[in-house]
């Protein structure tokens, strides 16, 4: 909401006809973007943001997108979310540019390039995957069986936890992001 009450709307929000929202919402993206840290990387996330959100504003309620299955069209956002961190998370566009082109399977000059070479060393996360996936597609809403909390699902999360906690204590050191 802070980023509506204190960006967006001051800009003139969608007030100002189409190309106005368009533009503030691209805006608004690439402060946020900015905020997060002063390198090209986050002014390329917080643009892949804005330009998704003026995208899918500028073609509306009864564009082809939304007439598209819901899979398909929470594959699409997940795909640019994913793309978008991407630029996040690496330390120059060029670095972003090399993994996102290794991704895709153009070059093999980044190290781990596969996107599923973590699968080959440990099939198991698949699984896991699998798993996450099934519970979040077919959960309405994700948190509303925690409300009804039995012995069964309390063990279920005390697992989950101990294993998460397992698996990131057994990995490198990961820094913080941001800038102190």
């Amino acid at each position: 909401n802070w980023l509506r009450d204190y960006l967006y709307i001051p800009l003139g929000g969608n007030r100002r006809g189409p190309s106005r929202t368009y533009a503030n919402l691209a805006m608004v993206m690439l402060l946020g973007g900015l905020w997060h840290g002063a390198a090209w990387t986050f002014v390329a996330w917080g643009a892949l943001h804005g330009t998704a959100l003026a995208v899918e504003r500028a073609l509306g309620k009864q564009s082809l997108y939304d007439r598209l299955p819901r899979p398909v069209r929470v594959t699409i956002t997940f795909l640019v979310v994913a793309i978008g961190w991407v630029f996040f998370r690496s330390n120059s566009l060029s670095n972003a540019g090399d993994f996102l082109r290794s991704l895709a399977g153009v070059t093999t000059s980044v190290p781990g390039n596969s996107l599923l070479s973590g699968m080959t060393h440990q099939p198991w996360l698949l699984g896991w995957l699998l798993v996450a996936a099934i519970v979040t597609w077919t959960a309405p809403q994700s948190w509303d069986w925690t409300r009804r909390i039995t012995i069964s699902r309390a063990a279920v999360l005390v697992g989950l936890f101990w294993i998460s906690l397992l698996l990131l204590t057994t990995q490198s050191f990961n820094p913080f992001i941001y800038f102190i």
